[in-house]
């Protein structure tokens, strides 16, 4: 299975992902599917969210 290809690798987070983290957290979405939206991998995702103190739900 090939990896997913993401179009922002290594790219600084700007306040427009920011902001929509955010939104997408608040209305209780998982990691991969924010990261999906946000086209960033998960765990540039989860990193983010971590250092700005931002809740994401867990894997079921």
């Amino acid at each position: 299975m090939a990896k997913d290809h993401f179009e922002r690798h290594k790219q600084p987070w700007n306040g427009e992902e920011a902001g929509q983290l955010r939104i997408l957290a608040a209305k209780g979405k998982r990691l991969k599917e924010i990261a999906r939206a946000l086209n960033r991998s998960e765990e540039s995702t989860k990193d983010f969210a971590k250092k700005n103190k931002i809740a994401i739900l867990k894997k079921r």
